[in-house]
């Protein structure tokens, strides 16, 4: 019998049924389609680790979370799993990004997801991500090439020559911890921070640059250091040159715990 593959619309939102009838995290439909994947060399601020740009294609949708993953929907899977509780700073759980969480934390969790709904959780591939990120946007910012404050939660203190400066010395910035998520408004395929508030980790290990990436969206865990896993989005702590759509970050030097979530992404 040929398999039937049901159609979901771009842009639907939808949530999965765990096993006891609670809902998981709110997800996305994004479109198949093709972007530039990078920033061109004209981009202000930009980092040679950010091209060579080049074409990826999206031969199928596949879903984003809304938001990065949440206090209250990780709580629910470390209380469910025995999993230590992470710690949020003292700003808040509810619907805050979950905060200090390493890459197999946020794996485990889409591991977990993926066995409660009968469907494919897993982290995001970076070019699924910015994809989802830039919504069909070429700019720096999916609303421009402005940082604007009211867009995105990032420490516009910082400028671009000092904000790594102030990640790996442990300064104190401006701006001091995470928002809930549905503080800023969403970008146009309906995704909310995207950019600031957390690093959100994804599914390919580091490379210097983008000789040699795929070109069909998957994610690239070839060559590179698979030990090291790309951050996307920025956070708080960061100023607005780490925000943009095309930076892209690698966790050798961490810096500030309470910067770094994650999102989810699902097959469909």
């Amino acid at each position: 019998m040929a398999e039937i593959t049901i159609q979901i619309p771009a842009g639907t939102v939808f949530r999965d049924r765990l096993k006891d009838g609670s809902e998981g995290p709110t997800m996305v439909v994004i479109p198949a389609g093709h972007f530039m994947m990078g920033s061109p060399e004209a981009e202000k601020d930009r980092i040679s680790n950010e091209g060579p740009q080049h074409r990826v294609n999206f031969a199928k949708p596949f879903a984003m979370g809304r938001d990065p993953v949440t206090f209250d929907e990780y709580d629910r899977f470390a209380l469910a799993a025995g999993k230590p509780l992470r710690n949020d700073h003292g700003w808040g759980r509810g619907n805050r990004p979950v905060i200090s969480m390493v890459w197999q934390h946020a794996k485990a969790y889409a591991d977990w997801l993926s066995q409660q709904t009968g469907q494919r959780y897993r982290l995001p591939s970076e070019a699924e991500w910015e994809y989802a990120a830039r919504a069909g946007t070429t700019t720096a910012y999916w609303w421009g090439d402005v940082f604007d404050a009211n867009r995105a939660h990032a420490n516009r203190g910082l400028s671009a020559s000092g904000f790594l400066k102030s990640l790996f010395s442990g300064s104190k910035t401006k701006h001091v911890g995470t928002y809930p998520v549905d503080t800023y408004p969403a970008n146009p395929w309906g995704l909310r921070d995207t950019s600031g508030n957390v690093w959100e980790w994804t599914a390919d290990g580091w490379h210097d640059n983008y000789e040699g990436a795929p070109d069909d969206g998957s994610a690239w865990v070839t060559g590179g250091d698979a030990g090291l896993r790309v951050w996307r989005g920025g956070s708080w702590s960061i100023g607005p040159v780490g925000v943009r759509s095309a930076y892209r970050f690698n966790p050798d030097n961490p810096g500030n715990p309470g910067s770094f979530g994650f999102r989810l992404a699902r097959t469909l």
